[in-house]
C-alpha cells in the first residue's frame, strides 16, 4: 500500500512536469545584428587614437590637472560609483539564494489543553500513575538548528546570479562612458575658455585702434575736414566695441563656473594656458576601423552586457513554469522540562522534500515571462542603436575635422586681407581719399573676421576632443 502511494505521487509530479514544460508561451527572440562597415574612408589602417590614455592625448598641464580633479570630486561620477556598489551587492544577494539557508532557533512556551476537547478527554481517560502524570499546564522548551534549500534543477537561481553579474559589469561600463563624457566636456569647456580669452584680447586691441581713430576724426573735425556726424559714428563704434568686452567677460565667468561644477568645487578662477589660442595645433587623429568601436566604446559594451542580462532574465522567467524542488531539515532538542532538554531522549530531527509546480492561474508568471522577453528585444534594439550611433558620431566628426581645416585656412586669408584693409582705409581716410563709412565698415568686418577665426579654431579643437570621445577614448 505504501509503495502504491509513492508511485501515485511520483506519477502526479511527472504529469505536472510534463504539463508545465509543454505549456510555456512560445515567444520569438530577436538576435542582435552586429554587422558594421568595413572602414570609414576605404582605409584599413587599424591604428586607433582611442588607445591613447587621456593624459597622453591632452598635453596641456592645466587641462590634465582639471580632469584629474574631476575624476576624484565630480558628484555625478561619485553617484555612479555607488550605483556600481549596489549592483555588486545584488550579485551577493543572488548568489545567496541558491545556497542553503541555515539558522538557529530557541523557544519556550506553555500549553494548557482544554478538558472538553478530544485531546483533553484522551488525557483524562489515560491511566497514568500519580507520580507519572504530565504537568498541567504543559511547558515546552526548544533549541535547535534548521536549514532550507531550493535545488536549482533548472538553473533559475544561477541564471539570476549571472544576470546580476552582467548588470554589474554594465554599470562599470556606464561609469567608463561617464568618464569619457566628463573628460570631453571639461576639455571642450577649457578650449572655449581659451577662445574667449583670445576674443577678449582682440576686443581690447580693437578698442585701442578705434580710440586712436576717434582722436584723429576729432582733430579732422576741428580742421573742418569732417563733420560732427563722423565723430559721433566713430564714437558709437568705440562704445559698441567696449560693450562687447563685458559680454565676453560674462561668458568667461559662466564657462569658468561650468568647469568648476564639473570638477566639484565652488566658483573660483580657472588656471589656464596663456599661449596664443590661434597658435594651437589640433592633434592628428587615427580613426582605425569601425569594428574597433565594439571594444573601445563603453556605451556599446554596456548595451551588450545589458542584452546578455536580459536574455538570462528570460531564462529565469521561463524556469518559473517548471516544478521547484525544496529540501528542509532540522535538528535540536525539545522537552517540557529544562532539565531534560539536553538528554538523548529529547533529540529531534526532521528531513523533508517537496516538489511544487504551478498548474492553475499562472497569469502572474506568464506576464513576467512576456515582459522579460519584451525587455530582451528592447535590449537588442538598444544595442544596435548604440553601434549605429557610434558610427554616425565618428563619421560626422571625421568630416567636420576635414571641413574645418579647409575653412580655417580660408578664414586666415580673410583676416589677413581685412587687417591690411584697415591700415589702407585709415591711410586713405587721413588723406581724404576715403569716406569715414568705409573706415568704419572695414574695422567692423576685420573684427568679425578675427572673431570667426577664433570660433573656427575652437570648433577645430572641439572636433578633436569629440572624435577622441566618439572613438571610445578617455576611460582607459
Amino acid at each position: 500500500m505504501f509503495k502504491k502511494d509513492i508511485l501515485k505521487w511520483v506519477g502526479l509530479a511527472f504529469i505536472s512536469l510534463t504539463y508545465t514544460a509543454c505549456s510555456v508561451p512560445a515567444l520569438v527572440q530577436r538576435n542582435a545584428n552586429t554587422i558594421v562597415p568595413a572602414s570609414y574612408n576605404n582605409s584599413q589602417d587599424t591604428v586607433n587614437t582611442a588607445k591613447l590614455r587621456w593624459k597622453d592625448f591632452f598635453t596641456d598641464p592645466n587641462l590634465t590637472a582639471l580632469i584629474d580633479t574631476a575624476l576624484q570630486h565630480n558628484q555625478e561620477l561619485n553617484i555612479t560609483l555607488q550605483e556600481i556598489q549596489i549592483a555588486r551587492n545584488e550579485i551577493r544577494a543572488r548568489k545567496g539564494e541558491y545556497m542553503p539557508f541555515v539558522g538557529i532557533k530557541a523557544g519556550a512556551g506553555l500549553d494548557k489543553v482544554a478538558r472538553f476537547t478530544n485531546i483533553g478527554a484522551m488525557e483524562a481517560n489515560t491511566e497514568i500513575k500519580p507520580e507519572k502524570e504530565m504537568p498541567e499546564p504543559l511547558p515546552d522548551f526548544l533549541i535547535g538548528a534548521y536549514a532550507t534549500w531550493e535545488v536549482d534543477i533548472w538553473n533559475k537561481l544561477h541564471n539570476a546570479k549571472r544576470s546580476a553579474i552582467s548588470r554589474y559589469l554594465a554599470s562599470v561600463e556606464g561609469r567608463n562612458f561617464m568618464i569619457t563624457n566628463l573628460i570631453s566636456e571639461i576639455a571642450n569647456s577649457y578650449f572655449e575658455l581659451l577662445a574667449l580669452d583670445n576674443q577678449l584680447a582682440i576686443v581690447k586691441q580693437n578698442i585701442e585702434i578705434q580710440s586712436n581713430a576717434l582722436q584723429i576724426v576729432k582733430l579732422q573735425k576741428e580742421s573742418t575736414r569732417v563733420t560732427e556726424l563722423a565723430v559721433r559714428r566713430f564714437q558709437a563704434q568705440v562704445l559698441n566695441t567696449q560693450s562687447l568686452q563685458y559680454d565676453i567677460q560674462q561668458r568667461i565667468t559662466e564657462t569658468e563656473n561650468r568647469i568648476n561644477f564639473l570638477v566639484g568645487r565652488y566658483p573660483q578662477p580657472v588656471i589656464r594656458s596663456t599661449q596664443n589660442f590661434e597658435n594651437l595645433v589640433p592633434s592628428t587623429i587615427q580613426a582605425g576601423i569601425p569594428a574597433q568601436l565594439l571594444f573601445n566604446r563603453p556605451d556599446i559594451k554596456q548595451a551588450e552586457l545589458n542584452l546578455a542580462a536580459a536574455k538570462l532574465d528570460v531564462k529565469v522567467a521561463k524556469a518559473r513554469f517548471y516544478p521547484s524542488l525544496g529540501i528542509s531539515a532540522g535538528i535540536g532538542y525539545q522537552a517540557f522540562n529544562p532539565t531534560y532538554l539536553l538528554k538523548p531522549e529529547s533529540l529531534l530531527y526532521t528531513l523533508a522534500g517537496d516538489l511544487a509546480a504551478p498548474l492553475v492561474n499562472r497569469n502572474a508568471i506568464k506576464s513576467v515571462y512576456i515582459t522579460a522577453n519584451a525587455q530582451q528585444i528592447q535590449a537588442v534594439y538598444n544595442y544596435e542603436r548604440a553601434i549605429l550611433n557610434a558610427n554616425m558620431e565618428v563619421a560626422n566628426q571625421l568630416a567636420k575635422i576635414g571641413n574645418l581645416e579647409k575653412s580655417y585656412s580660408l578664414k586666415s586669408q580673410e583676416v589677413e586681407a581685412l587687417t591690411q584693409s584697415v591700415a589702407i582705409s585709415n591711410t586713405l581716410f587721413t588723406s581724404a581719399r576715403a569716406d569715414y563709412m568705409e573706415v568704419l565698415m572695414t574695422q567692423r568686418d576685420a573684427l568679425e573676421s578675427r572673431f570667426d577665426l577664433v570660433e573656427t579654431k575652437m570648433q577645430q579643437m572641439n572636433a578633436v576632443v569629440n572624435i577622441y570621445r566618439a572613438l571610445g577614448g578617455g576611460w582607459n
